[in-house]
Parts: C-alpha cells; structure tokens; sequence
C-alpha cells in the first residue's frame, strides 16, 4: 500500500519517528537521528530504515487550514483555505466582514493567491474589491454571471444594503477548470440553477464541496431570482452533485454543514426527480 497523499504536517509514526514535509525522520532509542525520502510504496529508505507496508494505513494526514466564517447581514459562509506547508490560500464568498477574514489571513500568516466567488450575488461578492485591495489577489467568477455584477446597486436595494460599488473580474471559473493553492487542488462544477453562472469547488484529496447557493443542508438554492432556472439546479444536483461520494463534506454558502449522501436520502428537493 502506497502513500497518495502529501504529507503536510508534522505526525508521529508508529514506529517512534516524524514525517515533516515528505521526509521521515527516524529517532532511535540511542538518540540517533536519520533522514530519508519517504517512498511511494512500503520498502527500505536509502538511509536503511525499514517502514513495512501495514505501517501505512496508521498514519494520520492532518487537515488543511480551513476556517468558516459567516460574513454580512445574509451570514454567508466565507472560506478561507490556506496549504499548511505554503501558506499560500484562497478565499471564497468573502461578502462582507472584510477585516475579520483579513484576522483569520493575519493569524494562520496566509498569502492570499485567489478570490474566488461562487456566484454574482452581493452577500457573496460584495466584499471582493476591499479584498483584493488588501491582497492583491485576483478574483475569479464564472462568466456567466458577469450580467449579475451589474445588477449590484439593484440587489443591495432588495436588502437594503449599500451598494459596494463596481466589481472587477480578473478571470472566469470554467467547468472542469482545477484551481490550485500550493498542494491543494480543487476542481470548479458549473452548477447553473440558483444563477447562470454557479459553481461549486469539489477538493477531492479532501472529499470536500464548496456548494455556495446550489445546495443547502435538506433544501437547494432559490431559483426565483433574475438567472435562476428550477430544472437547470434539478439538473445541476443530479448530473453534477449527487455524482460525488456520499461521505463528501458540504460546505453551503449559508448555514450548516451536511454530506453528500445525507442530502441524497434527506433533502426533500432530491427526491423522485430523476433528470
């Protein structure tokens, strides 16, 4: 059995040594230190360590940094997710709260590469220019929705929120496109339904979904707003969604967390509509 996955934090082996960064480093019981490349498959290290196989399946990988943060009067759910080895992260949704994401940037010591959004609503985007601002990053929305940034003054008077002015898009999100943060790599689903231009981020290493408004825990995204199609979210869900495993973590763009396979037996939106 082979190590897959990058190994991005420090974790005790059990054999009494330490995996850092892909490296083992081997303490014996005299106080003697070696260290060797950790290999693909079970074998003996170029220093002469042994790891067997069944050694493997013990190690745990430690998470990425990931905080949610509910921003703005809608409480969407912003994402920061940050490489622990890097540093390097991307932000997603930051509607609001600019400083507060910023706090959570300062205290993990993140660089910020990508803004991404998941869609053209203002409790999603609206905070995106004081961001980039802040950052330098560029911000990234499907060009689909690109119709719905010009909208913004006529969302914020729905809600009687300022309006946070012109957003500029530095590049599109496309079906397929993999996005990458150091060693982190997620994958964009374009889920039209909520809004033409929807999307959401499947990290598979992690078996994590950023859903943004195409999936809530037991509902979906209104479909009632300009953009919104009742079939294409239908269509989105079946064709896209629910095509993950059922232990993938859904992350909505408001409210708690759920899994795949809960949303599949339990959300009343998904049942008998087969598309």
């Amino acid at each position: 059995m082979g190590v897959s996955a990058p190994i991005r934090k420090l974790i005790t082996t059990p054999r009494g040594g330490w995996i850092y960064s892909g490296r083992i480093v081997v303490i014996l019981d005299f106080g003697i230190r070696r260290d060797a490349t950790l290999p693909q498959t079970g074998g003996q290290f170029t220093s002469g360590i042994w790891l067997l196989p069944s050694d493997f399946p013990r190690f745990t990988i430690e998470p990425m940094i990931h905080e949610i943060l509910p921003v703005g009067p809608l409480q969407c759910n912003c994402s920061v997710i940050g490489d622990e080895s890097t540093h390097e992260a991307m932000v997603i949704d930051p509607g609001d709260d600019i400083e507060d994401i910023l706090a959570i940037v300062r205290r993990h010591k993140l660089q910020v590469k990508q803004i991404v959004i998941t869609h053209a609503h203002i409790d999603h985007v609206g905070g995106a220019m004081r961001l980039r601002a802040q950052t330098g990053a560029p911000i990234l929305l499907n060009q689909n929705d690109y119709a719905l940034l010009k909208m913004l003054d006529v969302q914020a008077s729905w809600l009687g929120m300022a309006t946070p002015g012109k957003v500029e898009i530095d590049s599109s999100l496309d079906d397929d496109q993999s996005l990458r943060t150091g060693a982190l790599a997620a994958s964009v689903l374009h889920t039209p339904g909520h809004t033409e231009g929807s999307v959401c981020l499947y990290f598979p290493a992690e078996k994590m979904l950023i859903a943004g408004d195409t999936l809530f825990a037991r509902s979906i995204g209104r479909t009632d707003l300009p953009g919104g199609s009742f079939e294409k979210i239908l269509k989105s869900l079946h064709g896209r969604v629910l095509a993950l495993p059922d232990e993938t973590l859904v992350i909505p763009g408001h409210g708690p967390k759920t899994t795949i396979g809960e949303e599949r037996e339990e959300n009343p939106f998904l049942q008998n509509n087969s598309q």
